[in-house]
């Protein structure tokens, strides 16, 4: 372990330092020509401006690498994909972030644009497909969520319904998540029954690789593709001794292959939430049956309380807001994002292929998307559905202590309890 420990740090510490001496670093505050492949895909800002990481090509006529974060004009970069190399003149800045990128530049003129490989062009295309599809199948505010859900593309999300979302504490449900992986894997284990458990395994195998091709490899997906593995064999093996080690190694190897998920905020949600439901979730949701509880309600009661406690504290250390009907909402809306996710996933697979059946596919998540949407402007207009507080390690360490000296309550009154009740 130790051993291990120390390669870690190793590798960590060569990692910093080659972005202290990248070439990028003797060029702040000047312009200059680079070229950069995105490995996400913009998102709009405030101004009509883009943004979005990238991988370092070339820096004037010389080789290079690293990460870097971009800005540029939404006209004229609006052919921006990822996998797809550009070239343009930027103005380089010192990044203010401590997550491993070398600098920051805010691209000037017209760009140029390469290919992107045949893998990348077929993914963009089946993406494409997916959104028109739900556009001609559903209302604007359902086609615009249902690629979120699906692919976690909100791109075409209103800003009021974002906000929504988020004071409703149901944010997490845009974002290609561990849970997506679990429902998609998942169901095609379904099929152990009629083609053999070995068989099923290996389909699973081959629909995560596909998934992650289409809705894009970035860090986070790869993150969504460890965590989702993970809980599929908690669910497989019910033992949650398998399950953590797993969860372990996983982020062992994410964090060697991708460092920067050292410091990304989304990878720090993923575990916990993850760990949560591997390790908590289970032994609560035992005992609410052995109390009488319907176990597929007791699961979804577990599920949500579990997630939302772990995950507090760092919400609060990232947003400085807490949501106090998210348990709630998730609730409300937990029976509908699994067909959502399965019915989505089904008619992106054939959409570039057969829009017709696409599309009917699509319109039977039109219920779920419209309760899903409902829950969340409804939970949003709760008066003090969501409270402030310190953002930071503020706010996380208020709420992590509130979490266990809660817990350690609990506990001593159930066997205060226990003592009472024992003849």
């Amino acid at each position: 372990m130790a051993a291990v420990g120390a390669a870690f740090a190793i590798v960590a510490t060569v990692r910093v330092h080659a972005v202290d001496t990248h070439p990028l670093a003797s060029r702040f505050g000047t312009t200059v020509a680079v070229t950069v492949t995105p490995t996400e895909s913009p998102r709009t800002i405030q101004g009509g401006r883009l943004m979005f990481t990238a991988s370092m090509q070339r820096l004037g006529d010389a080789e290079s690498s690293g990460r870097v974060m971009v800005f540029a004009p939404a006209v004229g970069y609006s052919e921006v994909g990822v996998g797809r190399p550009m070239a343009f003149r930027a103005r380089v800045t010192r990044p203010k972030r401590r997550d491993l990128s070398v600098a920051v530049l805010a691209a000037v003129g017209t760009p140029r644009f390469g290919t992107a490989s045949t893998g990348q062009r077929a993914a963009a295309h089946v993406r494409a497909e997916f959104g028109a599809a739900a556009r001609l199948a559903l209302p604007p505010d359902q086609a615009a969520m249902l690629p979120g859900l699906v692919l976690g593309d909100v791109s075409a999300v209103e800003s009021d319904t974002t906000a929504a979302f988020r004071r409703a504490g149901l944010t997490h449900l845009t974002a290609v998540s561990g849970a997506n992986v679990t429902i998609v894997c998942g169901a095609v284990l379904l099929s152990a029954a009629v083609v053999g458990p070995r068989i099923a395994v290996a389909l699973a195998a081959v629909t995560l690789f596909a998934f992650v091709v289409i809705v894009q490899p970035s860090p986070s997906v790869l993150r969504a593709a460890a965590m989702g593995s993970v809980m599929l064999m908690g669910m497989l093996v019910h033992r949650r001794r398998q399950a953590i080690p797993a969860l372990a190694a996983s982020v062992l190897v994410l964090m060697v292959i991708s460092p920067v998920l050292a410091v990304d905020a989304g990878f720090a949600l993923s575990v916990v939430a993850t760990a949560g439901l591997v390790v908590i979730a289970p032994g609560w949701s035992r005992r609410l049956v052995n109390r009488g509880w319907p176990k597929l309600i007791a699961d979804a009661v577990c599920v949500a309380v579990a997630a939302q406690l772990v995950t507090a504290p760092l919400v609060a250390a990232i947003s400085g807001s807490l949501s106090l009907v998210a348990v709630a909402a998730n609730l409300l809306v937990a029976p509908v994002i699994p067909p959502i996710t399965i019915l989505g996933t089904a008619a992106a697979a054939v959409a570039w292929c057969w829009p017709a059946a696409a599309q009917l596919l699509i319109r039977f998540t039109g219920p779920e998307l419209w309760w899903l949407l409902h829950v969340a402007r409804w939970a949003a207009a709760v008066p003090g559905a969501a409270v402030r507080v310190p953002s930071g390690w503020g706010g996380a360490l208020l709420l992590g202590g509130v979490t266990v000296a809660g817990a350690l309550l609990l506990a001593v009154w159930r066997r205060r309890r226990g003592n009472a009740i024992r003849p």
